[in-house]
């Protein structure tokens, strides 16, 4: 380890920054955040550190660096565009041990400034000791992703009541188990939501709780949207919650690579339905999350596409709402969008269609009867959720109720991921297409005139989870 970590106090220390510059301006706007008093000295400054001096924010000297300019100084950054000068001030700042940086010289100071995620009062910073800024930024980016803001709330919420808990829970392991239920737990969830009446309220129960000993507090389910397939699609709050669960309950839609995105020590349950074939009947699995939630359990209820769009999670929460197990949902990118999008067809376009409309494959008993004078309507986009093995009538009953034989349609098989397959024709020749190709499922179904803007859009497309490689994505036409 080249350099050593530290969190330096400069609240309302004296920092001497040399030079006036678009970089130097940059620095003075990192000393104020951490509350230093900056004091600036070059022949000339940014309009911003001028506003800043007119301000009292900063003392500016308008004039070149002096010896005597450290006087007083408790750190030192030279950042100027003239390496002589920040030589010169570097070893005079090292003569008397004051922490010295010099921009793009690393070498020459004793200490670099990193990248840093602030999510006060929690900091997070990120160094390559000067070797690759890039990658540090970069780093940085990721690291962004995974630190959502609220934990800044979290973190003031852990200092509002570390002394109670001190309190309540005496001895240093319970309280540390303690902490890692509740930042890892609903309270934590219900600050991130920005609801901070019921963190309180959770906080002084499970006080109360800690202090009887009692049984740990009830537990939660999360109803997490998995996405079309790509795990790039997942959203920062989803993989979040999944990487805290205690128990994964999933579906068939949940790719691999998306179920690996889940801790790896927390129990899984495959709940998948498949057409006549059902792992756990849907009454079974609504029992399961109510049940485990209640052991205490954090339980994350992993659904392909959106939770609420044919996921069946309204039928999910109506038992939790009336067993009073909190839950949370957390929406995704389903197939119909995601799909379109990785194939080149956007849903809607003002010249052919001015509404977009999802439709199930197959109703609850199994049949399609559908409103098939209403998907007939022109100007619009159809997209139909599990309809392949009812593909033959889906044809018949469109053109039967007045569309055309020659509307494009599309069949997206496996959507967003590496097995993606587009099956492009009209309605009139679909059906020998896949009667010969034998797409596999899961299998999305466009028809509208939109489909013919694919030819135009999808020249290249982002390999799924793969956005540095260009790829042409295989399509069988008629």
């Amino acid at each position: 380890m080249d350099f050593l970590p530290i969190f330096l106090d400069l609240r309302n220390q004296p920092v001497l920054v040399v030079g006036g510059g678009d970089v130097a301006t940059r620095k003075v706007h990192l000393l104020l955040s951490a509350h230093a008093r900056p004091r600036v000295v070059a022949p000339s400054a940014s309009p911003t550190l001028q506003q800043l001096a007119e301000s009292n924010a900063i003392t500016l000297h308008l004039r070149p660096y002096q010896a005597d300019d450290l006087h007083d100084c408790q750190l030192v950054i030279a950042a100027t565009d003239r390496p002589e000068v920040n030589r010169s001030v570097a070893s005079a700042a090292k003569a008397l041990r004051i922490p010295v940086n010099v921009v793009d010289a690393p070498e020459q100071g004793s200490f670099i400034t990193p990248s840093i995620i602030d999510r006060s009062p929690v900091i997070a910073a990120v160094s390559t000791g000067g070797a690759a800024p890039v990658l540090a930024r970069l780093i940085r980016t990721r690291l962004e992703a995974l630190i959502p803001a609220g934990y800044g709330r979290l973190g003031q919420f852990a200092q509002r009541y570390r002394e109670r808990v001190k309190e309540h829970v005496s001895d240093v392991q319970g309280r540390r188990r303690f902490w890692e239920r509740v930042l890892t737990g609903s309270i934590a969830e219900r600050l991130f939501c920005g609801d901070l009446n019921a963190a309180d309220a959770a906080m002084e129960q499970a006080l109360a709780s800690a202090q009887k000993n009692n049984a740990p507090p009830m537990g939660e389910v999360y109803l997490v949207g998995a996405g079309p397939g790509d795990p790039d699609l997942v959203t920062f709050r989803a993989l979040r919650l999944m990487q805290q669960a205690d128990v994964v309950v999933y579906d068939r839609l949940v790719s691999q690579p998306i179920l690996e995105l889940t801790r790896r020590d927390a129990d899984r349950v495959y709940v998948g339905k498949e057409r006549s074939r059902h792992a756990m009947r849907q009454e079974e699995i609504n029992r399961l999350l109510a049940d485990l939630a209640k052991q205490g359990k954090r339980v994350l209820r992993l659904k392909g596409g959106d939770p609420f769009i044919f996921g069946r999670g309204g039928e999910e929460i109506d038992t939790l709402f009336a067993e009073g197990i909190p839950f949370q949902v957390i929406p995704a990118v389903t197939a119909a969008s995601g799909c379109a999008a990785y194939s080149g067809i956007p849903l809607t376009h003002r010249d052919y269609a001015q509404s977009v409309t999802f439709v199930t494959g197959h109703l609850k008993d199994g049949s399609m009867n559908l409103n098939w004078p209403q998907l007939a309507q022109p100007n619009q986009t159809v997209v139909f959720y599990m309809g392949l093995l009812g593909l033959p009538i889906l044809r018949d009953q469109l053109i039967a109720h007045g569309v055309s034989p020659e509307m494009p349609i599309a069949l997206v098989q496996q959507g967003t991921t590496e097995n993606q397959r587009v099956f492009t024709a009209t309605l009139a020749t679909i059906q020998p297409i896949v009667e010969r190709e034998q797409p596999k499922p899961p299998t999305l179904i466009i028809v509208g005139e939109v489909v013919r803007l694919r030819e135009r859009l999808n020249w290249f497309q982002a390999t799924p989870g793969h956005s540095d490689r260009l790829w042409a994505q295989r399509e069988v036409a008629e």
